[in-house]
């Protein structure tokens, strides 16, 4: 790991009241392949299994080759037309997300790299 500059970015969705099927089906159907088309790395995507996590909460990480690319790969996905598109369409009936957290991570020099 030494001299790496992968990154991986822990994304938490805290969904609209309502819309947390509508926001994985959209991440199922259209953002994952738009963030292969980018350079971005879908790691994992999680739902919870309890509430109140269950029915808002949507989580994923994505693997990144370093903080620089991450902020192009971002901007370039923002900025693309088909992306604008789709969270037009799945927007029309009301926003899906609420906020949006994002932390940056290393592995530590102990972590077993990731596939």
């Amino acid at each position: 790991m030494a001299g790496s500059t992968k990154v991986y970015e822990l994304r938490i969705y805290h969904a609209a009241s309502g819309k947390m099927d509508s926001l994985v089906a959209r991440f199922r159907d259209h953002t994952d392949k738009l963030f292969a088309k980018h350079g971005m790395k879908s790691v994992a995507y999680w739902t919870a299994l309890d509430e109140p996590a269950k029915s808002s909460t949507f989580f994923y990480i994505l693997e990144h080759p370093s903080r620089e690319a991450a902020a192009a790969n971002w901007k370039a996905f923002q900025d693309d037309e088909e992306w604008k598109a789709v969270k037009a369409k799945s927007e029309e009936n009301g926003k899906l997300v609420d906020k949006v957290e994002s932390t940056y991570l290393m592995l530590t020099d102990f972590s077993k790299p990731l596939d």
